[in-house]
């Protein structure tokens, strides 16, 4: 794929009965997904890329405990996230909301874990596509492209590094572990060729293949776009009127929803860090999440404390340009018998954008809207890695 035409005129398929005000009326913000995934020049996407990548996405044997895989924390059953606020990292037992914390060196995971859904997509906006290996990736934007972004998490010390491994140890462990595995030395020649195809940059563009291979471009939402009328519920396009009408398009627009910048909405931090998270450029900014397949990926934001769709609605409604303060949001409270730390902002720091924003009543339309954004996916596990340790991780 080269570019998906973003500007998909909505006068024909905006003009049901839901859309009936003139700024509804006006061209979509929006744009179905692509049906085809770009790849870098330098790692164009094949099928043996992709088995092996998907190997090594389900193998412990890229940590350095070997008791995590990549899909502990981007589990199928969770749509690719975890179902946790906070992620556990190396040294957990279980998986999803049921993973434990035994305590130790190996500290908490900072920030909730996002869906590798789409992934593909990141930085496809209103404007256009960025170059593959320039797509936003993380909650602060720090890293750029999904080859970059796979061997962040095995070099991390709360990820998958684990303190039993010296910093700078994560990644080159990693390889040498992967070395040695006859199998995987195999499915590296044939999938990139050459007597020295087992190395790190190898490793991160087998994985980035296979998480571009996680695409979901048939949601309700995408098939109305595309000119199936009968596609989207009369409740969801209710509630997408409401969403462009109440000024939520201004950050969550394009085919991802996302405008991929990065914005201070005042969103709690968790207690179980002990201290605010800064965010990005130290300001508490976070990128803007996509909403695509919110069904499956709770809790939500950074910190993970928003538990569902009707909250994060709530979450808006109380920010919002209308509302009288952030009385919730700036001190310390109990949420569900544990104590949260409050947002770190005060209002006036909040970006001008939520003074924009006013959600109202419409709560079980917007939701409605947002589950129709929801598409199918692969959930399939391997039966076995060739390291020969348990698919996923303890």
């Amino acid at each position: 794929m080269t570019r998906v035409a973003m500007g998909i005129a909505s006068a024909g398929l905006f003009s049901s009965l839901a859309m009936t005000t003139p700024r509804a009326q006006q061209a979509s913000p929006f744009a179905p997904l692509p049906l085809q995934v770009e790849s870098p020049a330098d790692n164009p996407s094949t099928p043996a890329k992709v088995a092996l990548g998907r190997l090594l996405f389900w193998d412990p044997i890229l940590s350095g405990n070997q008791d995590i895989a990549c899909a502990t924390c981007h589990h199928p059953v969770h749509g690719y996230a975890d179902g946790r606020d906070l992620p556990i990292g190396t040294g957990g037992l279980g998986m999803g909301p049921e993973r434990t914390y035994p305590g130790g060196l190996n500290p908490l995971v900072k920030r909730n874990s996002p869906t590798i859904l789409n992934v593909a997509f990141n930085g496809l906006d209103q404007t256009g596509h960025v170059p593959p290996d320039q797509a936003p990736m993380f909650w602060d934007s720090r890293t750029r492209g999904l080859e970059a972004q796979a061997l962040v998490p095995i070099e991390s010390l709360e990820e998958m590094r684990g303190a039993s491994n010296a910093e700078g140890d994560g990644v080159a462990g990693a390889v040498t572990r992967v070395r040695r595995v006859r199998r995987y030395q195999e499915l590296f020649r044939q999938a990139f060729g050459g007597p020295d195809a087992v190395n790190a940059l190898n490793v991160s563009r087998a994985i980035a293949a296979f998480e571009r291979s996680l695409i979901t471009t048939d949601a309700p939402f995408d098939r109305y776009l595309r000119g199936d009328a009968s596609a989207m519920s009369i409740p969801a396009l209710r509630g997408m009127t409401a969403f462009i009408e109440h000024g939520c398009t201004q950050c969550h627009n394009g085919p991802m929803l996302s405008d991929y910048k990065l914005h201070v909405i005042g969103v709690s931090d968790n207690s179980k860090l002990g201290a605010a998270d800064p965010g990005a450029e130290g300001r508490f900014a976070f990128r803007t999440p996509s909403l695509r397949n919110l069904a499956y990926t709770a809790p939500y934001m950074h910190s993970g404390l928003i538990k569902d769709l009707g909250s994060a609605v709530g979450f808006y409604k109380e920010v919002g340009g209308g509302a009288p303060g952030l009385v919730h949001f700036e001190q310390p409270r109990l949420i569900e018998g544990r104590r949260v730390l409050g947002s770190p902002v005060r209002r006036d720091q909040l970006d001008p954008l939520l003074r924009q924003v006013s959600v109202n009543n419409e709560l079980n339309e917007l939701v409605a809207f947002l589950t129709s954004l929801n598409g199918t996916f692969d959930r399939s596990v391997p039966a076995r890695v060739p390291s020969g340790l348990r698919v996923g991780g303890k």
